[in-house]
């Protein structure tokens, strides 16, 4: 059962936070929409990144007035479980609480509750399909929430129609962040770690059918530290995934730069969701 927390008039819609249970997490999991009045013809999923919540994107990004305009809808899940007192989880910012990664955990304690994976795929997919009559979907995301449209849209294919990114972590097994996050989600299998790269995803096979979209900030504090999109897009062009990376001169990592280029996002997308 959905509960509505609040709502706000905007841009000929409506913004909105819900509630509810989840039987993935097993814990309350909060999310935002944007609602355009009138017929929706699709709805994003957008995945945000560390530390955030489902309020982040939803009120610093301006997406609203280009969704109303190409009439599509948002969700905006929370990035973690909540409430919750595991070993380990509330000790730093990239690892548990607001860091769930979008995988589904295997480690004790973990494994019960952090399914940000299922989450997604399965149970808010069908929430959302059941409450607002929606059949069309696809998915983007910044950073970690970028790795997270990326692995799920991959693997998802025939769910999202198609996948785009803001500075996301695109090869996470050799980064610190993805390292740490793995390791204490995942254990020390590597193997099972490879399911959660994007750039391991597209060289085992994967792809999408439609270009996959891609800014990144040439200013960004994380490039070449965390982020190598240069190295996903080696990969793409090697196993015939189609892909337009865009290298942002002068922006960083935050939300001003993906307000500025959130309009082309959401073009992008409402293409895709428009083809029957």
């Amino acid at each position: 059962m959905l509960n509505l927390l609040k709502q706000h008039r905007t841009f000929d819609g409506l913004t909105q936070f819900w509630s509810h249970e989840s039987t993935s997490t097993k814990t309350k999991m909060k999310f935002s929409t944007f609602t355009p009045d009138g017929e929706v013809k699709g709805c994003l999923i957008w995945l945000s990144g560390l530390t955030c919540n489902e309020e982040n994107f939803i009120t610093k990004s301006g997406a609203q007035k280009y969704l109303s305009e190409h009439n599509l809808m948002v969700v905006a899940p929370d990035t973690s479980p909540r409430n919750l007192e595991l070993p380990g989880e509330h000790d730093s910012y990239d690892f548990g609480s607001g860091a769930g990664f979008y995988l589904d955990a295997k480690t004790e304690g973990y494994c019960d509750h952090y399914n940000m994976y299922s989450y997604v795929v399965s149970e808010l997919i069908s929430l959302i399909e059941k409450k607002f009559d929606i059949e069309n979907f696809s998915i983007f995301g910044h950073s970690m929430g970028g790795h997270g449209a990326l692995i799920i849209g991959l693997k998802n294919s025939n769910l999202f129609r198609s996948i785009s990114a803001f500075s996301p972590i695109v090869n996470p097994t050799d980064t610190d962040w993805g390292k740490k996050a793995f390791l204490g989600y995942l254990g020390s299998d590597e193997i099972l770690w490879e399911q959660y790269d994007a750039t391991k995803l597209i060289k085992s096979g994967f792809s999408h059918p439609c270009k996959l979209l891609i800014d990144q900030g040439a200013s960004d504090d994380f490039l070449g530290k965390e982020l190598f999109p240069e190295v996903f897009e080696k990969a793409c062009v090697e196993n015939g995934q189609a892909i337009e990376l865009n290298l942002r001169e002068g922006y960083d990592h935050s939300y001003y730069f993906i307000s500025t280029f959130i309009e082309e996002h959401i073009s992008f997308h409402s293409h895709y969701l428009g083809l029957q």
